[in-house]
């Protein structure tokens, strides 16, 4: 007879979520149509873009090193939607792929402004024109940090790369 060992459960895989990848001055965010995300017609419901958007959005932040919960926590500010334009142009349904692409078009010392398109194929779902500000806890505007600024220059300056 043999001696018993006891059994080591197998390492666990975990998955990670969903990310984003830069593209020279490109992101491009993945997202799928879940049931979740329509309406009774199976088509995705109108505000579910401003949901993908956001997160594309935040995505890029991290990508960029931009850590938006350690500066509200320490009480430096946040980021703020002040401004968007929706256009819409074909629908997304059910178990559709759609990437999101964010541009930044423009950067100034509080806000930047974006373009944001959601993708099926080569099909436009669609567009954002859209202004983010930073804001102090209290909602008034401030200057972004100066290196979270350089991180978005950088990213605007890979167009012309």
């Amino acid at each position: 007879m043999g001696i018993a060992l006891p059994l080591t459960p197998a390492p666990m895989v975990q998955p990670t979520p969903p990310g984003g990848v830069l593209d020279g001055s490109l992101h491009l965010y993945a997202v799928r149509v879940y049931y979740e995300d329509t309406d009774l017609s199976g088509i995705t419901y109108h505000a579910n873009y401003l949901r993908w958007f956001e997160r594309a959005r935040s995505d890029l932040l991290r990508l960029l090193g931009i850590d938006q919960r350690s500066a509200i926590e320490s009480g430096d500010g946040a980021y703020a939607l002040s401004e968007v334009n929706l256009r819409y142009l074909a629908p997304a349904r059910l178990d559709d792929d759609v990437i999101i692409e964010t541009r930044c078009t423009e950067l100034g010392a509080a806000s930047c402004r974006m373009h944001q398109i959601a993708r099926r194929g080569e099909d436009t779902l669609c567009e954002a024109t859209l202004r983010v500000g930073f804001i102090s806890l209290s909602g008034r505007p401030r200057r972004q940090p100066a290196d979270w600024r350089a991180a978005f220059k950088t990213f605007m300056d890979k167009e012309t790369a």
